[in-house]
């Protein structure tokens, strides 16, 4: 007779190598075995992924629900069976695309900033671009998307690519915010992987969740091999828009942001400027997002890119946040010129070079980048000049009057200190007169200032001039610009925003103009040069006018008044720009839409064409802006997408929802909010209680953990952190690790968002309590100590009088069918009622807890006896009723899902006939040689296929179910 073949589905519980495992995956073998991609459940491998294959591994247990070892309780009050429930509910993944989770980080609630996580768990993958605008809290946005991602068992491996100067700042948001520890490879942090592993090991496997700049990758081909050998689960790309395709070839940059593209199921990208005005290149970043989406990348509109990106203006969210955003303070304060900077003028604007002012490759005209040099400072003039003859020196031809013409214009330069730079002195009636300017002093360490401009050598030249100036030591001054190390780059921006640092004054470069929040003590800002790019406008002011600036911004902009009638109108031309900056900010919401050109370089060419023809920007802008209009592809969507997490699909949602959802929305409508957040199923009040009945429990069970509650601040302190918890930081970042051995959390946000903010006083600038919800490692911790303490397929019996009548027994079950990938697509608690060992009925485990007053109840335990035995014969008839009802409920999800699945497999095919035409129309008239036409046809062809095979196959391992669900006896009770 033949043995009967053994079943290994996704979500079940194996025994090898006398350890459990959770199987995750199960793939065939070409050998006709299995291969089973499991991870740790048992204590010594908790948490680790492992491979075994059926045809070496021989002797793999399948632990069978209806053989669970039942043991009465007899613990007081039953605490050992409730937490052990309440932490089997802890680890339940919700399976809808309501937030569970991530809206009570450790923040204030905005709805907006809850969108795009609900947006990106209603499509089939989560690969979605927040483009919000500058200052709207995208850092936030994304954590929130994380955070359910992880709650929903996609997140374990999470990589996330940010601007050097931006590492710390990302790193401490995610920790302090939502317990996301994520492991900073900068430059040092590089250095000390190298230290600690071995050499032939990749580091990416080594930390799950870590953060790194691109530009690091992009310059380490090791590590860009590493790269290419490791998966995420979810990838996350700051500052996105650096990674586009820009023109015919593609940058190293976007080459290596197509490779991680492809080695994550989810796939987040953030930027305020994800566009430049041009189809293609914005079509490189969708594509990124979804291979499939885009046909041709010179001609799509909005119905290409549904469900793909979120964009927002403060305007369209102003109604919900007037308490967080600060109406900003524009003024202009005029420099005259004086006698010796006119007489430079006129001699400029009268200069005519031989050969030196020729266009090449629509630059800019060599004298219009000396005006440019030229209106930031005497010193970036200089330098200008200066870097110009060394390369003529180089160069053959008659160059010697052009040299003669910068000699002389270097020697007027020279003439001007800072004495006589009117700008400059300017400057410091702005930043000292009380009257006239800010009043500023630098006293107050919660009072700093930014002073902005473009040039490197106009940056030295005020770091060198103005302590003195401003009565300020060598060390209340710091400057910020590229060329300074990743490291160095964090650090400066770190201690701007430190009470207890000295630093009272940042000049800086446009290289801090993305990304990194300067408002934390800060809301003076001084544009020492005026942008040409209202984009650059845009960047600049957002790091302090931005989401939690809590005073007023003050933004100035130094503006030269000279006789000279040229550089009036140039710099008429600049103060035009000032006012379209405000005017587009409070009307249109992007500053970017008055050029259309979406891109800084092609701004600022549009402003020097203005001064080179002296006509207006608007007669310049009209003959420059692109057909292609981004901001048509913003638009509503009214269609459903496929979605394996969507509760309306037949049976997908999570039976431990708890009634009553969030009540907050964008419009204050409940209807809506009800359909956005919801709250999991709890036996507790809330994490803190949690915790200190694990606590309490521990003691019984003989192990202390020294701790010290307040229960007025939801806080626990832990006074010694036990030796097992402590390893489980070894493989966290150091700067979360416990200091003296010690660690404090709290389950209060807002004490948490004060003690963020008191952070910033200290040394470290870490906060020191941690934020104490389900996410904190201290809470997984704990929820696998009350896991552990039951044996292997073990559960709980509870004897609860006057609950149930005689004779009346409800077995807890928990069904589970996921996925190929191991994700859950139905995932259910049940009570199966027994009435003198005959079965009556099944129904939610939700209606069970409240019926028996499980939730926050309290219980005497009699110990009296029970029949084990004779419950235990109950257990093959419930798992087989569950098995069944489980499968009614698959029955459901897939009628409700193959049609809108099939619907989807009917697009990619249309998809793809288009892309092939399009490949097809692309070498249609091309004068290649026909050998070298095909050859570039098969593999345009080749590539095609292998992305719509590749996302094809990713929906039906994601779609797909077994009809074997996963059913684990969770407790059993009795009247």
């Amino acid at each position: 007779m033949k043995k009967q073949e053994r079943i290994f589905a996704p979500g079940a519980r194996i025994v090898v190598r006398d350890a459990e495992w959770l199987v995750r995956r199960v793939d065939r073998t070409v050998t006709g075995g299995h291969k089973l991609n499991v991870t740790g459940i048992s204590e010594i491998v908790r948490d680790k992924y492992a491979v075994f294959l059926t045809e070496i591994d021989k002797n793999i247990e399948i632990l069978d629900p209806a053989e669970t070892n039942l043991v009465q309780d007899r613990s007081g009050g039953f605490r050992s069976s409730l937490l052990y429930m309440e932490s089997l509910l802890k680890k339940t993944p919700p399976t809808d695309s309501k937030l569970y989770i991530g809206h009570n980080a450790a923040m204030d609630q905005v709805p907006y900033q809850l969108d795009p996580a609900l947006k990106a768990l209603k499509q089939p993958r989560q690969r979605i671009l927040i483009s919000d605008a500058v200052g709207l809290g995208k850092t936030l946005e994304a954590g929130i998307l994380l955070t359910e991602l992880i709650k929903r068992g996609k997140g374990k491996r999470i990589l996330i690519l940010a601007v050097k100067s931006m590492l710390t700042q990302f790193q401490k948001e995610m920790w302090s915010r939502f317990t996301i520890p994520l492991t900073r490879l900068d430059s040092i942090g590089i250095q000390k992987i190298r230290s600690e592993i071995p050499t032939n090991h990749n580091p990416f496997y080594y930390y799950d969740k870590s953060i790194i700049s691109i530009d690091t990758l992009k310059q380490n081909t090791e590590y860009r091999n590493y790269i290419e050998n490791a998966w995420w689960d979810i990838i996350v790309i700051d500052e996105a828009h650096n990674v586009a395709q820009r023109g015919k070839g593609s940058s190293l940059r976007s080459r290596l942001a197509q490779l991680l593209s492809k080695r994550s199921d989810t796939l987040i990208m953030l930027s305020a400027t994800p566009h430049d005005g041009r189809a293609a290149s914005f079509a490189s970043l969708m594509n990124m997002l979804d291979p499939t989406a885009i046909a041709n990348p010179e001609a799509y509109g909005p119905e290409d890119i549904k469900g793909l990106y979120i964009r927002r203006f403060k305007k369209d969210i102003q109604d919900q946040v007037s308490k967080a955003f600060k109406e900003r303070k524009i003024s202009t304060a005029y420099c005259e010129a004086n006698a010796i900077e006119e007489d430079l003028f006129d001699y400029f604007t009268d200069i005519r070079f031989d050969t030196l002012n020729t266009r090449s490759s629509g630059s800019m005209l060599f004298k219009l980048t000396l005006e440019k040099s030229l209106f930031s400072s005497p010193a970036a003039c200089m330098a200008t000049i200066d870097n110009r003859i060394k390369r003529l020196d180089k160069r053959t031809g008659d160059y010697e009057h052009d040299i003669e013409i910068l000699t002389e214009l270097y020697d007027r330069l020279d003439n001007i200190g800072k004495d006589e730079f009117s700008k400059y002195q300017k400057l410091i009636e702005v930043i000292k007169n009380k009257k006239t300017g800010f009043g500023w002093t630098g006293r107050d360490p919660e009072d700093r200032l930014v002073i902005f401009t473009e040039r490197i050598e106009t940056l030295k030249f005020l770091h060198g001039n103005l302590p003195e100036d401003l009565g300020l030591k060598e060390n209340q001054v710091q400057i910020l610009h590229g060329g300074i190390s990743d490291t160095d780059q964090q650090f400066i921006v770190e201690s701007f925003g430190k009470n207890e640092s000295r630093v009272r004054l940042l000049i800086a470069s446009d290289v801090a103009s993305e990304g990194i929040n300067l408002h934390y003590l800060s809301h003076r800002m001084i544009h020492f040069d005026i942008p040409w790019s209202l984009m650059v406008f845009q960047q600049r002011n957002g790091r302090i006018d931005r989401y939690g600036q809590e005073k007023t911004p003050r933004i100035v902009y130094l503006v030269t008044k000279s006789e000279n009638e040229k550089i009036r109108g140039d710099m008429r031309i600049l103060e035009i720009l000032i006012q379209k900056d405000e005017e587009t900010v409070k009307n249109i919401g992007d500053p970017a839409e008055f050029f259309k050109v979406y891109d800084i370089e092609e701004e600022e060419k549009i402003t020097a064409r203005a001064m080179e023809e002296e006509k207006t920007l608007d007669e310049i802008k009209e003959s420059t802006a692109y057909d292609f209009d981004p901001f048509s592809l913003w638009g509503d969507e009214d269609e459903e997408p496929v979605n394996e997490n969507d509760s309306r699909q037949g049976g997908c949602e999570n039976s431990m929802t708890q009634e009553g959802s969030q009540k907050e929305s964008a419009q204050g409508n409940e209807e809506d909010s009800e359909e956005k957040t919801a709250t999991m199923l709890s036996l507790y009040r809330d994490d803190y209680t949690y915790f200190k009945k694990i606590v309490e429990y521990m003691k019984h069970q003989g192990e202390t953990i020294p701790c010290d509650f307040y229960d007025d601040e939801k806080r626990v302190d832990i006074v010694k952190v036990p030796e097992d918890l402590k390893f489980r930081f070894r493989y966290l970042p150091a700067e979360i690790r416990p200091e003296n051995n010690q660690l404090i959390l709290s389950a209060d946000k807002d004490i948490i968002q004060k003690e963020i903010k008191r952070s910033r006083k200290d040394e470290k600038a870490w906060p020191v309590i941690h934020y104490l919800w389900e996410q904190n490692p201290v809470i997984s911790w704990a929820t696998d100590k009350v896991i552990s303490a039951f044996k292997r397929h073990e559960a709980p019996v509870l004897k609860l009088s006057g609950k149930l009548d005689d004779g009346e027994s409800i077995c807890i079950l928990s069904g589970l069918i996921p996925n190929k990938k191991g994700h859950p697509l139905i995932h259910r608690w049940v009570g199966v009622y027994f009435k003198d060992e005959e079965f009556q009925s099944i129904e939610p485990f939700e209606s069970v807890a409240r019926k028996l007053n499980l939730i926050n109840g309290a219980f005497a335990n009699s110990e009296e006896a029970v029949d084990l035995p004779g419950l235990k014969k109950l257990l093959p008839e419930a798992v087989e009723k569950v098995k069944a009802w489980m499968s009614h409920r698959r029955d459901e999800f897939q009628q409700a899902t193959d049609r809108k699945l099939q619907k989807k497999l009917n697009e990619l095919k249309r998809l793809k006939g288009r892309k092939f035409e399009q490949l097809e129309l692309k070498f249609r008239d091309s004068r290649m040689v026909d050998a070298r036409k095909n050859r570039e046809i098969e593999k345009g062809q080749r590539k095609i296929k292998s992305d719509f095979d590749d996302y094809q196959e990713w929906i039906e391992e994601t779609m797909t179910t077994e009809d074997q669900p996963y059913i684990q006896v969770v407790s059993v009770i009795v009247g």
